[in-house]
């Protein structure tokens, strides 16, 4: 009988010490999730899911042509090839195509494919050409003001699409893309992802020089018009030289046109598994949480929300959360027209690139709710945070900071 009680007393403690475990388990669950549910899901990784590819000229404009090759035809193959790869080694990925026969698409439109699609990247393809019939190798360029005429000399070609285009002087706001003059309107550039455009041209240099061994002439920087208008990171690849006779028989080579996707491809999948390990964005915000004491409806003005009395907008704190608007090489004077309407711009240089910021606020929803705004505008603005030392933080830890 002693020895039934026993086991009956030490069955009855193992199953308090369970129903004990099980209570800590339900309130750290319970506590995580009244977490979660303050902040939306503030930490989900980020994901680079839809790409557009862009295949250069077509229809009526065929581009460069060297002796047999026309622009149009060698950066359509390229471009096929280029998203076949995506599609059957990424398949998570949504490839879109700008065109994918010899049609005519106009450049805005281009761009408009890739904005309507919220693309995580745009990957335009076109060939070069030189009088200088030796002029051979690759380039890769990114949205900005041309530093050298070669540049300039470059982006004319490419933007010279547009004349093929009815009414393009009303739709390119008077742009002539013969003229030098004209690309004065690329010095105050609306490009928010001008480090990541710059990062994937690097990564396709350098499969181009090292995998593919193609001559990288380097990435670089000019004024296109297909870029122009784009709101993610967007690059313009010049496969090589059309009007070079050697590089041409290349060009239109099956084994060369594989060479030259695969080595895109290959950067492209490097530069996925780079963004996606380094970046955290905030992706859902639970309104229902919000203060009406705090914020005005969604549609408030811009005065609304960051002169409510309480937005603590002139407070200083440890962590300030951001809208960032813009990121250039060049220093843009914070009092220019480009900044028109916005209130507390300020400039940060971080790694040679000038960033550009509107709003600032310790209170995290709040600047949710102003970036709203600021994309009306901007449509590729993001949320950064500063800590006291000026420093760009990660948002993660700029929410366990203000939690604490």
């Amino acid at each position: 009988m002693y020895t039934l009680v026993k086991k009956m007393y030490f069955i009855t403690i193992f199953f308090k010490q369970i129903r004990y475990q099980v209570s800590i388990l339900m309130l750290i669950f319970l506590n995580l999730s009244l977490t979660n549910f303050s902040y939306g899901q503030i930490e989900e990784k980020y994901s680079l899911k839809t790409v557009v590819i862009d295949a250069g000229h077509g229809g009526r404009d065929s581009g460069t042509s060297g002796r047999k090759a026309k622009e149009k035809d060698i950066a359509l193959a390229i471009a096929l090839k280029l998203g076949t790869y995506i599609e059957e080694n990424i398949p998570d990925v949504k490839v879109i195509y700008t065109r994918t026969t010899d049609v005519f698409v106009p450049l805005n439109e281009r761009a408009n494919i890739a904005n309507k699609n919220k693309a995580d990247l745009f990957i335009s393809i076109h060939l070069n050409g030189n009088k200088n019939t030796k002029a051979f190798g690759t380039e890769t360029y990114a949205m900005g003001l041309h530093k050298t005429e070669g540049n300039l000399e470059v982006a004319k070609v490419e933007n010279s699409a547009i004349l093929f285009e009815e009414d393009y002087s009303t739709k390119y706001e008077g742009f002539d893309p013969t003229s030098a003059e004209s690309y004065i309107i690329f010095t105050f550039l609306q490009n928010t992802h001008l480090e990541q455009s710059l990062n994937y041209a690097s990564f396709v240099e350098d499969e181009f020089k090292t995998r593919a061994l193609r001559k990288s002439r380097g990435v670089k920087q000019a004024g296109f018009l297909v870029l122009w208008k784009t709101t993610m990171p967007s690059v313009l690849i010049e496969a090589g030289f059309l009007t070079n006779p050697q590089e041409e028989r290349y060009l239109m080579s099956k084994s060369g046109q594989e060479y030259i996707a695969s080595a895109i491809y290959r950067a492209f999948k490097n530069y996925k598994a780079t963004i996606e390990a380094k970046s955290q964005f905030v992706t859902k915000i639970d309104s229902s949480n919000l203060k009406t004491t705090d914020l005005e409806s969604t549609n408030a003005s811009y005065t609304q929300i960051y002169n409510s009395p309480d937005s603590n907008i002139n407070n200083k704190g440890p962590v300030r959360f951001k809208v960032q608007i813009a990121s250039s090489t060049n220093s843009i004077p914070v009092n220019s027209d480009f900044f028109k309407g916005f209130e507390n711009v300020e400039e940060y240089k971080f790694d040679n690139y000038y960033k550009y910021t509107v709003g600032s606020t310790s209170n995290f929803e709040k600047i949710v709710e102003y970036k709203k705004i600021v994309e009306e505008k901007f449509p590729g603005a993001f949320i950064i945070a500063i800590d006291e030392n000026k420093n760009i933080i990660p948002l993660s830890e700029a929410l366990n900071r203000i939690k604490m």
